[in-house]
């Protein structure tokens, strides 16, 4: 097995120029870099990343604390997190707080404990501890996803990473008010996440711009969950005046809502409509095709780690907060009519065959009806 040693003797340096190549102590000469890594390749040499850890106090690892990693939203960011880390150079330890602030503060000690350079961090509703433990250890970490409670003069105390919230949501509102709907309900996700109270912000402001009133009956809480969702659909279309058209507000939601309205033998959008915060793989293989939010889930996972290797360099910066845009996803449970396929180019543009031309759908040409729309 080859050594350092081997290494320095056949790029033709120093033992402490290649430890310095290995472990980023040190700037070297792009062209001796060059040597020692054609070296390390030709011989095969192996570095010993205990005891480098040693030397560098560096583990290159970082550790991952994310509830629901079967969710797909959190299954892409985990695997935004694993290219962003492997490009690095770092390796990932993973663990499942379960959305539950004990056993999240006993993962992140764990963690800690395994002696990882920084933490990525979806916080649960209530991360007191959490973030009392990070403070008083020290620990370099990202929050992601969910923000924490900014210091007293607005300015963040971590490191925070996420998509935006409320104006996504409000445009979903304002679709659906275009298009005639004045009974819009939310489906919101858990109390206490930062994406729940961004989100319920952006329905409230949605009605606001499109002049429709705020009925605190319409804004039920699915805890962001499958299960919860069908209760809370179940109680909106329970109502007197119960609403046309429904906001989810995660894809675990979205499942449920569906759920419950089949339950009701309520089709959509024909009886209510419906778009949805989260897009995911089979949403366009749903009949009618959502229409969605879909949230830059593996940049999201990505950039955390570009932060947190940002913040290893520098742990004096400021902290900061990055929001990232998200991309509306016309679809037709909003009760819009399904878009034809683009028309193939004609091998001779000039001389149409109009005989050749495939005919639109009946349903694609047809309006919905004033009084459907109209709610």
């Amino acid at each position: 097995m080859a050594t350092m040693a081997d290494v320095a003797r056949s790029a033709g340096v120093s033992v402490a120029t290649v430890s310095h190549v290995l472990n980023d102590t040190r700037p070297v000469l792009p062209h001796t870099r060059q040597a020692v890594l054609d070296a390390i390749d030709r011989l095969g040499y192996t570095p010993n990343t205990l005891a480098r850890s040693l030397v560098t106090s560096r583990t290159r690892s970082i550790g991952l604390a994310v509830s629901a990693i079967s969710n797909p939203y959190f299954t892409e960011i985990l695997q935004g997190v694993e290219a962003g880390a492997l490009e690095h150079g770092y390796s990932l330890l993973i663990a499942d707080p379960h959305d539950d602030p004990e056993h999240e503060r006993k993962v992140v000690q764990l963690l800690h404990e395994r002696r990882v350079d920084g933490m990525i961090v979806a916080p649960s509703a209530h991360p007191g501890e959490l973030v009392a433990y990070l403070g008083r250890h020290e620990v370099p970490a990202v929050f992601l996803d969910r923000l924490v409670d900014t210091a007293a003069d607005g300015t963040p105390r971590y490191d925070q990473v996420c998509a935006e919230s409320a104006e996504p949501t409000a445009r979903l509102v304002g679709h659906l008010a275009e298009l005639g709907h004045r009974r819009i309900a939310l489906v919101a996700g858990l109390p206490g996440y930062s994406t729940t109270r961004e989100r319920i912000a952006g329905y409230r402001s949605g009605l606001a711009a499109s002049g429709l009133p705020h009925d605190e009956r319409l804004v039920v809480h699915g805890d962001s969950e499958s299960s919860g969702a069908e209760r809370a659909t179940e109680e909106l279309l329970s109502l007197a005046a119960p609403p046309t058209a429904l906001v989810t507000a995660n894809n675990a939601m979205t499942i449920g809502t569906l759920r419950a309205l089949r339950a009701r033998g309520l089709s959509v959008p024909g009886d209510i409509a419906l778009c949805c915060f989260d897009d995911f793989a089979w949403a366009d293989l749903f009949s009618p095709r959502l229409t969605a939010i879909a949230q830059p889930s593996k940049e999201i996972g990505a950039q955390a780690v570009r932060v947190l290797l940002e913040r290893l360099a520098a742990p004096d910066r400021p902290a900061r907060t990055m929001r990232l845009p998200c991309t509306f996803v016309h679809r037709t449970s909003c009760g819009c009519p399904e878009e034809p396929p683009a028309q193939a180019r004609p091998e001779h543009p000039e001389l149409p065959a109009k005989s050749e031309q495939p005919k639109k759908p009946e349903s694609s040409r047809k309006e919905p009806s004033r009084d459907r729309r109209r709610r």
